[in-house]
């Protein structure tokens, strides 16, 4: 029995970690979980997408700098409608008639009056025309807020990718404590067994009493259900890590004992500085766009100065020579003189977006300072009980094996016995559960100041 005792003592050495130094390959493997939960979550996947798109949108605002140049082809055929008239046998013929006369000959005919149509009959004009903007505001703050949306969707990007990284530590967490109270009750599960076997031998044998043998069988029914409420809270902590990890859910999940971090003490004397938090970046973004945009609408009547030069070619019937084929330059400048106060309007609602803004950054900075001292304290509530748990833990293992002792030597009760072996479970379960909410708080510190050193 006592060899039993020994074995069952230092499998909870072990799964407390107790005595043994950090273990490193712990975090190498939530790292790499982490890691991995980056690389494939489908928000995350979602968001960079988001941040391509306004990649490629930058890069169309910047091709409005370029020259364009594109072709043009009409052509055109009409009947009828406005004609012009040219009486030129009126003119030239009494001419022509008098220099017949005069010359005795006939060299010098007759001329029938003529008429144009104004609408072109099979004619074609094409031509490449090839423009430049000289000075256009519009598309240098345009450019200036495309980058400015760049920031919003990288500091975006960066919450979630915090907040995705507190989700799978936490829930990482989660999972070992499932295993550890399943490995708690699993051993509690053989203590209780080996009581059952050991009353239904006393009773056999004339030397024990049938409502011990009772007191046994219901304490095994209720370790069954705590382990059975421990296996599945374990299924349900793997099936949520997965789908963190956009993994089947059913994955298994390789477990390993936690270590405390060492930069614990640190977290807990210095005050959490909370100006590395991509939420104020991101408002502070939001803000120089707005700047960029009001600047925009105040030069609404800066002229738009746009250049072009056409080569081409116009004629009927298709011709092609040097007298279809021309060159023409120009430049166009567009002053906005009255457009209904619209730019006006724009002006003032812009401001009151900067309004806005200014009071969001402070309520914003505010809420943070709170959550980052809310989580401080709260690491530090859970150091001090998991302090407490470990004391409680230790009294209860020296009480369990004197009760042990006692009952094997029939001094004790099996009530007493009961009641120590579940004060040991019970004081075994909060050391893990305390442990980890030491680890969880430390992650939310770490949210809250965005600490992380994972890249």
């Amino acid at each position: 029995m006592m060899y039993i005792r020994q074995i069952f003592f230092t499998g909870i050495c072990l799964i407390l970690g107790v005595g043994l130094p950090g273990n490193l390959g712990a975090q190498t493997t939530l790292q790499q979980y982490i890691e991995e939960g980056l690389a494939n979550n489908l928000v995350m996947k979602q968001k960079n997408i988001g941040l391509q798109q306004g990649l490629q949108a930058l890069k169309e605002a910047g091709s409005w700098f370029y020259p364009s140049a594109g072709f043009t082809g009409d052509y055109t055929w009409a009947e009828g409608g406005r004609t012009i008239a040219l009486p030129v046998g009126d003119l030239l013929n009494p001419v022509y008639s008098t220099l017949n006369q005069l010359t005795h000959s006939a060299k010098f005919p007759t001329i029938a009056n003529s008429e144009f149509q104004l609408l072109p009959q099979n004619f074609y004009d094409a031509r490449i025309r090839v423009a430049y903007p000289v000075l256009n505001t519009d598309l240098y703050y345009n450019y200036r807020i495309k980058k400015g949306e760049i920031r919003l969707a990288e500091y975006e990007i960066e919450i979630y990718r915090q907040e995705l990284i507190r989700e799978i530590e936490t829930a990482y967490y989660n999972f070992c404590l499932a295993t550890d109270a399943e490995k708690i009750y699993e051993s509690a599960m053989m203590l209780v067994n080996r009581n059952l076997r050991v009353n239904q031998s006393l009773v056999r044998n004339g030397k024990g009493l049938p409502a011990n043998v009772l007191r046994a069988e219901s304490e095994t029914e209720v370790i069954t259900s705590k382990l059975r409420e421990a296996e599945n809270q374990q299924k349900n902590a793997r099936a949520w890590f997965n789908f963190l990890l956009n993994r089947p859910l059913s994955d298994s999940v390789y477990y390993e004992v936690q270590p405390l971090p060492d930069d614990l003490t640190n977290a807990l004397s210095a005050d959490p500085s909370t100006g590395n938090r991509s939420e104020l970046k991101e408002i502070g973004t939001a803000i120089t766009i707005r700047h960029s945009e009001l600047s925009m609408n105040r030069s609404f009547a800066v002229p738009r100065v746009n250049t072009f030069i056409d080569l081409g070619s116009q004629a009927s019937a298709w011709a092609f020579d040097s007298k279809s084929r021309y060159f023409m330059a120009g430049f166009r400048v567009t002053v906005p003189v009255f457009e209904g106060f619209r730019n006006r309007t724009k002006i003032s609602r812009t401001r009151l977006d900067l309004e806005d803004l200014a009071i969001r950054m402070e309520n914003t900075s505010r809420q943070i300072k709170v959550a980052a001292d809310v989580a401080r304290n709260n690491l530090n509530t859970a150091m001090v009980n998991l302090g407490s748990s470990e004391k409680q833990y230790q009294s209860a293992r020296a009480y369990f094996n004197l009760v042990e002792k006692g009952y094997t030597e029939g001094i004790n009760s099996l009530l007493e016995f009961m009641d120590a072996r579940n004060q040991f479970t019970a004081s075994e379960i909060q050391v893990k559960l305390n442990r980890y909410k030491v680890l969880s708080a430390f992650s939310d510190l770490k949210r809250q100041t965005a600490s992380s050193t994972l890249q």
